[in-house]
């Protein structure tokens, strides 16, 4: 059973109306990837963070100072004797893994994972990722004790992760999943920022104002030589700003701009 720490449950999801995952983190070697791991999680809203003796023991100040935005992670981590205790109360499981295993394990990547463990957890299942050691990972006896194999589709002439970035893969599956569900039609609706608004596209009005500034200017600079190309040249400018889709702040700005240039002209003149 837990030897450290009452487990804390999830408090404010925010937008979230399912449960997060426990991340379990077997024999962790270094404190700094427990921290890690912890900020991983914090990111995208995994509050429950189980460690099975880990090697430095615990608490680690190391964890605490890498965890960022984690503390609380960190903080409210349960430390337990053995895998099977850690488990004890979870209904699905997935190792993740690298390695080929001798068992016969479903293999699933983290989008799949992402997905069930969204509908489990909506059905009042408990759900947990476990994470092996920095070195070597899951042995087969803590990998049968798990439901499925969770691998990342990465390149196999490299295909070991550090625990904290395979942490943070499978997290943000699950709250795709978990924001998808709770009626984010596309993955912007649920980001934490927002492409500033933006003044109204021009209309056609707006525009040719911009092309007879432009065109006038030009014409009383000399630029359309020889005269019989004007008209040519006048459709590629025009079909160049149109392409650009402006806005009213736009034309506004080029405007300006036009008659800025113009009256530094006209000053040149004068000074000649």
């Amino acid at each position: 059973m837990s030897r450290f720490g009452p487990m804390a449950d999830t408090g404010d999801l925010g937008r979230l109306s399912v449960k997060p995952p426990v991340a379990i983190l077997v024999e962790p070697q270094m404190g700094e990837n427990i921290g890690m791991v912890a900020r991983a999680m914090a990111n995208f809203g995994w509050r429950r963070l189980r460690i099975v003796n880990p090697r430095d023991g615990w608490p680690n100040e190391r964890a605490i100072a890498t965890a960022s935005g984690g503390k609380h992670v960190v903080d409210a981590a349960e430390l337990f004797d053995t895998l099977e205790e850690a488990l004890a109360d979870l209904s699905l499981v997935f190792a993740t893994s690298a390695r080929k295993h001798d068992l016969a394990k479903t293999v699933v990547g983290p989008e799949n994972a992402g997905k069930r463990s969204v509908i489990a957890s909506s059905e009042g299942l408990r759900v947990g990722y476990v994470f092996g050691r920095e070195a070597w990972g899951l042995t087969n006896d803590e990998v049968a004790l798990c439901d499925d194999v969770l691998t990342l589709p990465v390149d196999p002439d490299c295909a070991s992760l550090n625990i904290a970035q395979a942490a943070i893969v499978c997290a943000y599956e699950w709250r795709r999943h978990a924001l998808q569900r709770d009626g984010a039609e596309h993955e912007e609706d649920s980001l934490p920022i927002a492409t500033p608004e933006r003044s109204p596209v021009a209309n056609k009005g707006a525009m040719q104002g911009l092309f007879d500034h432009l065109e006038g200017l030009l014409d009383s600079s000399g630029f359309f030589r020889p005269p019989e190309k004007r008209a040519g040249m006048i459709h590629n400018l025009r079909t160049l700003f149109q392409r650009a889709r402006l806005n009213e702040q736009e034309v506004r700005t080029l405007r300006g701009v036009f008659s800025s240039l113009d009256r530094a002209h006209e000053r040149n003149r004068e000074d000649r």
